[in-house]
């Protein structure tokens, strides 16, 4: 934008320039109104030269070719002077506002996002998710982000509101607050990290993220530039928003600027005062002549004329409220109302007469003296200075200086409130006589200076005294005296009145200005602070006149009169400029409707006589001439109240809009604080009716909406209410007219906006996507219950409005289910065949989707429910409860469109495929967990659908899982589990979840009722590496694990499927539990019966060892008690009988395993016993063997007989302990076992020797009883057996049986070769 005070030289070029390219009618299409007849034969069709001419066959095409050409001109052109016009007065609005101001309470508007800077947003997260930036984030935080990016950023309703200018970044960041703040509270709590502290450090990963690498300091300053635009503008930023906004270039502005003279604020104040002038004489001439709008009613005509003089007289209050003494740049300033006793009346001269003592004014003299010339006759080392005086006040001096350089510099400072003070000046010289009291003055100079005066340093002849010899002494200095606020002209004129100034003379006049509409001529003499005497302009008119004959003095005449008194004043100035400038002055004073215009040898003067002619014209008139050449005088010039203003404002208003929906905000509509006070300025300026420019800014809002713009429910809420108000007589404006044209606009409006609001509610989910903008949602619910009301009084029924609603809730749910499942559709691939399992798995992809709209209406839609604290405070306790009851019968209705398609799927699966339990338990997880849906109508069909599927389900698992141990046992080998799979690779599942499906598939031939079970072979089951660390079970046998893990897998299943009826669930329950008794007791029988079979077939000797199979099956019985406390355990009192029954049938299983096993060690024992009775004294074989041994002896080292017997015997039982303590997983079992066997060895060990009491043992048999026995206490205790059943009463009679025995043997053979009862450390070494 151009600086209006720029030089004229550089303006001329512009000017220039710019209006050679307006002249070129090949250069563009617009024509200066200057140019319009010169031209106007170069318009028409015949003018234009032959050869330029394309040839065509019709030249009547061509004709009518050329005058579409020359109407398009005409009208562009007529559009260019009507934007010319309306740019005029929109400058004056913003060069002197005493209306508005500009708002600072209005929200300030965020950066919109446009579609790269969106591509920008998605790529830098892209690149996070890739790991490709630095930022360091835990995995929670990682799920969070891209789940953000999935959902939100992708998402085409985000597209679709960057394309409709509603996005901004804080959007961006709201909605990933609020994704995050669920996420952040289902965290587990962390010692001495806050959840408020991960959300913090969350958001500032996220803001490091959307920023990428930008420097964060120029987006600060970036923001903060913005957002001071975004506040308060300047009136130059002002003028150039305008500008853009109406088209206007530079030079058009800068030459419209200069001739209305917008940096002058009294003459913007004396335009104002004739516009309000003009408005009163409209006023009065409607009412003369009967011209009314049309009213709604009749009386509300004469109503009309008093709201136009009411309006009128609140601008004048208001002007007047402004301040005369303001100056500099114009401050805005918040104006006080207008008091009735400050409406000024035209009329009443006499009440607002004014008094000399009304006029004050106050000056500020500047004194500067700079140096004294032709002091000759002091020695040059003589002291001098000066001193410095207005009107006898306070004396001022000067520094000393020496005669040879008198000079100073030195400036005063003084105030006077006379117009023409006198300045006195002094030269002293210091005496030099012993006796002299005061310096010698030298000599004297007296100024009287005037606002007009030369403000330069000026030589002045001094007066001399007589102690002065020079004669040609004169005095350099400088008189500036500062021009007051109030003074708007001043200098000497020649004056001639009937009451005032009756003699032709030469006085000083001064133009105050009292007040806004108080204007004085004053005249007065020298060092005087009132003013002789005034003449008070209400009611003058100023113009210029021919020279009067019979006046002697003056050059340039011109008078002031009085209308309808006739009263005349005649003035006259020394010269032509003066006389323009002081007729300027008046003019802007008297407030008149006539501009005086010089005379006409004066134009011609300033057009013609070149650079000397326009010297004599002010600078202001050069701006008239230049704009009048440039074809603006006509805008200039043009009497506001001849226009259509409300035509013009809603020009200028759909302008601002469009500028302000493109500018670089979101604005949803809001306009800027500087566009607001533009407007506002406008409106009072010029009396636009607020219902109008509130009805053509709905209207310019309803179709930005309408093609597609985001606008805020809210902002069209306050302009509905706003005209409402007005259309039914609230006058919130004051005014109580309502024309025929009003109301009928707004019946339209308000049918337009009806439908707005329930197309938007429709279309919530894409209208307000992720809840943005922040409460429009609720803001439209609220809107459309006010368009829906008859008047302003009575409320609509809440019923009607929730049956409105209800309505568009209904058509919503069906576009929203369209939408998903075309997207679902656009997913698939074209290429495959729609078999049941693809339609299932469509199926499945649609209710993920479903459950995402459901949930995203309820995280981002639910907020119309919440009430606000403007709703508390006027009575609404709750605002829209009801949307919450709305909301679930669209979601109910949204469910029943999916039901349609879900149930058409599950119809065409096969009935042995058990697939589609996974779809109830994604549906059933989500609803379940709803408040509102839960049990509602469409998860009770869901129940409905899949209680036959669950039951049958379930019994076709007991069948099968019932022939799998059939046949399981059967084939079963008894190997530990462990065994089977310590070579198989490790399986990485570090998350195992077997929620879907957690029962292994059933068999492809199903039974039927009434025939006997044909399944196929099961496949056999073993169990992963993984599955000892799920259920704790080891070394069990492969059919018991698949039991058991079947049981636990479907006991999972239906407790996984969290059946909502809580009837049907328990059944479920206790249905699983009472089979899984049922199986786990079969297990155990067939394992006994197993058990038993093993140990029959085994062989009885030391050679026995104990198989894996039979540890296994001790495993099985374990593992068959860990699971019945889980998979058995009810409360009810006949279930927990069918839990103790388990149990009980699983206690006597093992105990009598335990006794079977040992009997078959005591078996082994008495086969060893068996072979060491062959030496029973009294036998043959004992004889004969002694005698054998003992010969032998002689010649060779014959081994101890009978030895090996007994070190396989404890080899037997170290064995057999050690397998049983190493692969029986339960210590109970194997204490209990432990206890038996050591209790049954021992007691037949002491039924052996009891049979032998009457005879002596021989020494081989003594031998290895000692060593058996022996061993056998040490082995058993190492095996922790309790003392009290170590040293049983049978284990003291072997003791001493062996002890007596062995002191027999010692004393008949002569020693026992180191075998004795005793303990020794000796033997303990052996053993080891």
């Amino acid at each position: 934008m151009l600086d209006p005070s720029s030089s004229e030289e550089e303006s001329d070029g512009i000017v220039e320039e710019e209006s050679k390219e307006v002249m070129a009618p090949q250069a563009g299409s617009r024509i200066s109104p200057s140019r319009t007849s010169e031209s106007s034969g170069g318009l028409q069709p015949g003018s234009r030269g032959s050869s330029a001419r394309p040839s065509s066959p019709s030249p009547s095409a061509v004709s009518e070719h050329e005058k579409e050409e020359v109407e398009k001109l005409h009208r562009e052109e007529e559009e260019r002077k009507k934007k010319l016009q309306l740019y005029v007065f929109v400058m004056r609005c913003i060069a002197y506002p005493f209306n508005a101001k500009q708002p600072t309470d209005m929200a300030r508007r965020q950066q919109k996002i446009t579609k790269q800077q969106l591509q920008t947003v998605k790529d830098r997260f892209e690149s996070f998710l890739k790991g490709d930036t630095q930022i360091v984030a835990d995995e929670a935080f990682i799920n969070a982000v891209q789940s953000y990016y999935e959902v939100f950023l992708k998402s085409d309703r985000v597209a679709k509101m960057v394309q409709m200018g509603g996005f901004s970044a804080l959007d961006c960041r709201e909605v990933f607050k609020r994704h995050i703040e669920k996420r952040v509270r289902s965290l587990p709590e962390i010692d001495g990290l806050s959840k408020e502290t991960v959300l913090s450090s969350w958001m500032a990963k996220f803001d490091t993220i959307y920023r990428g690498d930008e420097d964060p300091r120029k987006a600060q300053q970036r923001m903060t530039a913005s957002a001071a635009s975004e506040l308060i503008l300047s009136k130059d930023q002002l003028y150039e928003m305008f500008q853009q906004i109406l088209g206007i270039k530079k030079f058009e502005h800068q030459l419209l600027y200069q001739a209305c003279q917008l940096d002058n604020l009294d003459e913007q104040a004396a335009q104002i005062r004739r516009e309000l002038d003009g408005r009163l004489q409209m006023a009065d001439q409607i009412a003369r002549a009967g011209k009314f709008p049309k009213f709604v009613s009749k009386e509300m005509e004469a109503m009309y004329i008093e709201e136009l003089k009411s309006s009128v007289n609140q601008l004048m209050a208001n002007l007047e409220s402004v301040p005369v003494s303001k100056g500099g740049e114009f401050k805005l300033q918040k104006l006080k109302k207008g008091h009735n006793t400050s409406i000024i009346d035209m009329g009443q001269e006499d009440e607002n007469q004014l008094s000399k003592s009304d006029v004050v004014l106050s000056f500020t003299l500047e004194v500067v003296i700079m140096e004294v010339q032709g002091l000759k006759s002091l020695a040059p080392n003589r002291i001098v200075y000066c001193t410095m005086e207005v009107e006898g006040g306070e004396k001022l001096q000067t520094d000393q200086a020496e005669a040879s350089k008198p000079t100073w510099g030195t400036q005063g400072d003084f105030t006077t409130t006379h117009p023409l003070p006198g300045v006195k000046v002094k030269l002293f010289t210091e005496s030099t006589g012993v006796l002299a009291l005061e310096d010698k003055e030298l000599g004297r100079v007296v100024l009287h200076p005037t606002p007009n005066s030369p403000k330069a340093a000026e030589l002045h002849k001094m007066t001399l005294t007589k102690a002065c010899p020079d004669h040609d002494l004169k005095i350099k200095l400088a008189v500036r005296m500062d021009k007051p606020q109030n003074m708007k002209h001043c200098g000497y004129l020649w004056a001639f009145g009937k009451n005032v100034w009756k003699r032709w003379k030469k006085r000083f006049f001064v133009l105050v200005q009292v007040s806004q509409y108080t204007f004085a001529m004053c005249s007065y003499r020298e060092k005087k602070a009132e003013p002789q005497e005034l003449l008070q302009l209400d009611g003058y008119t100023v113009d210029y006149t021919d020279p009067q004959p019979g006046l002697d003095g003056g050059r340039a005449f011109f008078n002031a009169v009085k209308g309808g008194e006739g009263d005349t004043v005649i003035f006259a100035s020394d010269d032509e400029q003066d006389r323009i400038l002081w007729v300027q002055a008046m003019y802007r004073a008297t407030g008149q409707s006539h501009k005086p215009v010089p005379p006409t040898q004066v134009q011609k003067l300033n057009s013609k006589g070149g650079a000397s002619a326009q010297m004599d014209a002010p600078i202001s008139q050069f701006y008239a001439d230049r704009a009048q050449k440039h074809g603006m005088d006509e805008f200039i010039s043009a009497n506001p109240c001849s226009f259509d203003h409300a035509q013009l404002f809603e020009m200028v208003q759909h302008l601002t809009l469009e500028h302000r929906i493109n500018d670089s905000f979101a604005s949803l509509g809001w306009f800027s604080p500087g566009q607001v006070f533009v407007l506002d300025e406008y409106c009072a300026r010029n009396g636009v009716r607020g219902c109008h420019r509130h009805l053509c800014y709905l209207g310019d809002l309803l179709g930005r909406s309408d093609t597609g713009a985001m606008i805020d429910p809210t902002l069209l809420h306050y302009s509905f209410a706003f005209c409402a108000s007005h259309v039914h007589g609230n006058r919130p404006d004051g005014l109580g007219t309502v024309a025929v044209e009003e109301k009928e606009r707004f019946e339209e409006i308000k049918e337009r906006l009806r439908v707005l609001l329930e197309n938007q509610i429709v279309n919530f989910r894409y209208c307000f996507p992720f809840g943005r903008p922040e409460g429009a949602l609720k803001a439209t619910l609220s809107l459309l219950e006010r368009v829906l009301m008859k008047d302003i009084v009575t409320p609509v029924p809440p019923e009607e409005v929730k049956g409105v609603i209800r309505k568009c809730l209904e058509q919503a749910a069906e576009i929203n289910y369209q939408r998903i499942k075309e997207y679902a559709t656009a997913e698939e691939n074209a290429g495959q065949v729609a078999t049941p399992a693809k339609k299932l798995e469509d199926t499945i992809r649609l209710a993920e989707l479903v459950i995402e709209v459901l949930q995203q209406n309820e995280d981002h839609h639910a907020e119309a429910a919440v009430q606000s604290t403007g709703d508390q405070s006027q009575g609404k306790e709750q605002a829209f409860a009801w949307w919450t009851d709305l909301m679930v019968e669209h979601a109910e209705h949204f469910l029943s469109l999916y039901a349609v398609d879900m149930d058409a799927a599950l119809e065409i699966q096969s009935p042995e495929s058990w697939d589609s339990f996974p779809l109830f338990q994604l549906l059933n997880d989500f609803l379940r967990l709803d408040y509102h849906l839960c049990n509602g109508k469409f998860h009770k069909h869901l129940q409905d659908l899949y209680a036959p599927l669950v039951v049958r389900y379930v019994d076709l698992m007991e069948t099968s899982i019932a022939q799998s141990i059939h046949r399981g046992f059967e084939r079963e080998g008894w190997e530990p589990v462990k065994s089977l799979t310590s070579n198989l690779p490790n399986v990485n599942l570090p998350n195992v979840n077997l929620q879907i499906p957690k029962v292994p598939n059933l068999p492809a031939a199903l039974p039927v009722s009434g025939l006997s079970v044909n399944l196929p072979q099961m496949p056999s089951f073993s169990t992963p590496s993984w599955m000892a660390a799920i259920y704790d079970s080891d070394n069990g046998s492969g059919t018991s694990e698949d039991l058991f893990w079947k049981l636990d897998a479907l006991q999972t299943f239906i407790r996984d499927l969290h059946w909502p009826e809580e009837e049907f669930a328990k059944h479920l329950d206790n249905r699983i539990k009472t089979m899984s008794s049922d199986m786990i007791e079969n297990c155990v029988k067939r394992t006994r019966m197993a058990f038993e079979s093993k140990l029959t077939k085994s062989s009885r000797s030391t050679d026995f060892r104990i198989p894996l199979s039979i540890c296994t099956m001790f495993n099985v019985m374990v593992d068959a008690k860990d699971q019945s406390a889980k998979l058995c355990a009810m409360e009810m009192g006949s279930e927990k009988q069918k839990h103790s029954e388990i149990d009980e049938r699983i206690e006597s299983s093992v105990k009598e395993m335990i006794s079977l096993l040992v009997a078959k060690f005591v078996a082994i024992l008495e086969s060893v016993l068996a072979k060491i009775s062959r030496y029973d004294e009294g036998t043959l074989f004992s004889s004969f063997l002694s005698f054998t041994v003992k010969a032998a002896s002689k010649y060779v080292d014959v081994p101890k007989p009978g030895m090996d017997v007994a070190d396989g015997y404890v080899t037997f039982v170290r064995h057999s302990q050690d397998i049983l303590r190493d692969k029986v997983n339960e210590e109970v079992y194997i204490e209990r076992l432990f206890d038996q066997w050591y209790t049954g060895t021992m007691d037949l060990l002491g039924r052996w020797l009891t049979e032998r009491m009457d005879q002596q043992l021989h020494v081989y048999q003594l031998k290895i009883l000692i060593r058996i026995v022996k061993k056998k206490y040490r082995d058993f205790r190492l095996q922790g057996v309790l003392d009290s059943t170590l040293n049983s009463k049978m284990y003291e009679t072997v003791r001493t049986r062996l002890t007596v025995e062995e002191a027999s043997a010692s004393v008949r053979e002569g020693g026992m070769q180191g075998i004795s009862m005793k303990d020794s450390d000796e033997e303990d070494e052996e053993d080891d």
